[in-house]
């Protein structure tokens, strides 16, 4: 058995195909029309997948996640980096980077369009 991806549905698909494109560094790779909806899928460097889905129907007040959903996490090899680009694309942290536990392992977190959560890891060393 293999993992595929994980699926979110979004309100504004631009905004969120800029968020994950242009912030997050993911790759369009195929789309996919159904009877109600549109599928994105995007891709990694490494070919981690995440699917968003844009309805035909979208509630206007957007989606509503519950509360199991807790985050998606994506590696980075520079915070300082990241917070450059950050801000320059329009983008704030929910959470600034911090050292998570004393020894250099660096975390931060950020909302998409649709409020999900994104962690942020820096470790001291990138595999």
């Amino acid at each position: 058995m293999k993992y595929l991806h994980a699926m979110i549905r979004v309100k504004n698909i631009d905004e969120s195909l800029k968020f994950y494109e242009e912030l997050l560094g993911m790759k369009q790779i195929r789309t996919k029309r159904l009877d109600d909806c549109m599928l994105y899928f995007l891709e990694d460097e490494d070919g981690s997948q995440l699917e968003l889905t844009y309805n035909d129907e979208t509630p206007k007040e957007g989606y509503n996640n519950g509360n199991a959903f807790g985050h998606f996490a994506f590696g980075v090899k520079s915070l300082d980096e990241f917070t450059k680009k950050l801000y320059s694309l329009g983008y704030e942290y929910l959470y600034e980077p911090f050292d998570l536990d004393g020894k250099g392992s660096m975390i931060a977190f950020v909302k998409d369009p649709d409020g999900n959560e994104i962690e942020l890891v820096q470790s001291v060393v990138w595999d």
